[in-house]
């Protein structure tokens, strides 16, 4: 039987009066890779932001290890939270910390393993990314592929059972990107995680996806395999896949209120 880690279900969510998530279902099995893609306000992102309890859904329910979150007080929330790793677009290493510092950080907070015992597992997390040595170095310091890795070794420093990734090689060139990717796979494999990986990079996203979620306009629009997926009849789907600009229909009385009235939202 399938054991799933995340299940969603019918979510809405809205920015002011703005509809960003409409009715978005996703189930994620254990030790799955799952891409979430989508073009730019898809909602991509704020799904991953609900996933992680960061955001309150409009309706619907997360059910995230066993646990909806909804049903959650704020301390239990913080404990599941320790068996999810995330590693942020920007990395976003605390810039005063040295590399190995970063890592350390949340065996600190969360742990009460003595400072060698951390600074050992410190070590290894870094040497799994291939950052080995690299410790007494400041974020400043390292390259655009090294701030990935070294937030990708701060994000499993828990063993987390859910890993979380946004757009984690964007900015970085082919042969970076792909080392990640590879990373990726390898974590998965050597470590049995789930992850969850939101990303725009069509080649990234077919190399690690055991299946793919794409998103339009806050709607689930396929959920497949990659070769589901990019033989997908659907034209928004093969739209993304070739870049293919859309041109949407402007309404003219939409137009018109969005010209002329004060307090006009979109809906």
């Amino acid at each position: 039987m399938t054991k799933y880690l995340i299940q969603v279900d019918k979510l809405v969510t809205h920015y002011g009066k703005r509809k960003i998530l409409d009715g978005v279902d996703l189930k994620i099995a254990e030790g799955e890779i799952r891409v979430i893609m989508g073009g730019s306000g898809s909602g991509k992102s704020t799904l991953l932001w609900h996933i992680l309890g960061l955001h309150e859904a409009t309706s619907g329910s997360i059910n995230v290890l066993g646990k909806d979150l909804s049903q959650l007080k704020l301390n239990e929330k913080h404990k599941l939270l320790r068996n999810i790793g995330v590693s942020f677009q920007s990395g976003a290493l605390f810039s005063s910390m040295t590399v190995g510092e970063n890592i350390a950080f949340p065996l600190k907070e969360f742990t009460n393993l003595d400072e060698k015992t951390i600074r050992i597992i410190s070590r290894m997390k870094l040497e799994v990314v291939n950052l080995g040595g690299f410790q007494k170095l400041m974020p400043s310091q390292l390259s655009g592929g090294m701030t990935k890795r070294a937030a990708l070794a701060r994000a499993i420093a828990m063993d987390p059972k859910l890993l979380f990734f946004d757009e984690p090689s964007a900015g970085l060139d082919p042969v970076v990107a792909s080392e990640i990717d590879d990373l990726i796979l390898k974590l998965r494999d050597a470590m049995g995680m789930t992850m969850v990986v939101v990303t725009h990079e069509l080649d990234s996203a077919f190399k690690i996806a055991d299946k793919i979620t794409v998103l339009d306009k806050g709607k689930n629009l396929l959920t497949g395999t990659v070769e589901e997926v990019k033989n997908s009849k659907i034209k928004r789907v093969q739209d993304l896949l070739e870049r293919r600009a859309r041109h949407d229909t402007v309404d003219p009385e939409e137009y018109l209120k969005r010209l002329t009235q004060e307090n006009y939202t979109i809906s």
